[in-house]
């Protein structure tokens, strides 16, 4: 049976060890699949790949109906931002550590793609998040975002004081080492690591969580992905604000970030039979020393 997918974008981890063999067998793969390959500019650029046609991430919304992303969640976070815009799906073969989104496992990318590229596949679609950054009234940066947005202190300086509203209804002035304001899918990233809770991916929320507060009884908090939040730069030094931790902000005092849904979602397909819940429980590993 043909692919139903006729043009296909392929974008790799191109730093990777061995990344330049892989996309070359996967797009050999995909042509003998029925499918017109294409790979992402810069990664034809760093892999040496000159056989396939290159296209940049607007090249790819235009003409492409399918990317498949090869590598880690750093990866498919890199191009999804860019191609969110376009809807164009993505499909994660996992080259990375983790890989909470790109779930299909290198070594079973051909069985596992097959049936995919006939249309049977689940998709799923994330929110992402629209930052900014406001100084004097003006945008002095703005990112988008499908992890998280983290206000960290200084390397060398202690802690920050930050304000926080919601919806413009004053919330607390929290002394920390920063704070993180993650989605369902960040929820696995940073915002684990300092506490916070696991947010289903069909939750229309995100989570507020303070890294290492100064007063105990700060907590993260769950929230409505609906609303706006906006932390303001109240005392600290060297204080930055990060976006997926791929692009980075310096604050000043007085610096205010406002987080709210973009109007874009990232489109994820996965394997039928896929389940966020096998996914937790692998990479997680949980369940490990159970009889």
């Amino acid at each position: 049976m043909k692919s139903q997918f006729r043009h296909v974008a392929l974008i790799g981890k191109y730093h990777a060890q061995g990344s330049r063999s892989a996309l070359e067998e996967i797009a050999h793969f995909l042509g003998k699949q029925g499918c017109e390959v294409a790979i992402e500019k810069d990664t034809a650029s760093n892999t040496g790949l000159s056989q396939f046609p290159t296209l940049d991430a607007a090249g790819i919304g235009a003409h492409c109906d399918l990317a498949l992303v090869v590598g880690g969640d750093g990866t498919m976070l890199g191009i999804g931002r860019l191609l969110a815009q376009f809807g164009v799906p993505l499909v994660g073969i996992n080259q990375g550590r983790l890989g909470f989104i790109t779930d299909i496992a290198f070594e079973d990318y051909q069985d596992t793609l097959k049936p995919m590229l006939r249309g049977e596949y689940e998709e799923e679609r994330r929110w992402m998040m629209q930052a900014k950054v406001m100084r004097d009234g003006l945008c002095v940066f703005s990112a988008t975002a499908m992890n998280d947005v983290v206000v960290n202190r200084g390397a060398t300086a202690g802690m920050v004081e930050l304000r926080v509203e919601v919806d413009g209804h004053f919330v607390a002035n929290q002394r920390a080492d920063g704070l993180i304001i993650a989605s369902p899918t960040g929820s696995t990233a940073y915002a684990l690591s300092a506490g916070g809770p696991l947010l289903h991916p069909s939750i229309g929320g995100w989570v507020l969580v303070p890294i290492a507060p100064h007063t105990l009884s700060n907590r993260p908090i769950v929230l409505s992905d609906a609303g706006e939040i906006t932390i303001e730069m109240v005392a600290g030094r060297d204080a930055s604000a990060n976006f997926d931790m791929q692009s980075l902000a310096s604050l000043l005092h007085g610096d205010r970030i406002t987080v709210r849904r973009s109007e874009h979602q990232m489109r994820f397909l996965h394997p039928k039979g896929w389940s966020y819940f096998d996914t937790l429980r692998k990479k997680l590993h949980w369940n490990e020393g159970v009889a």
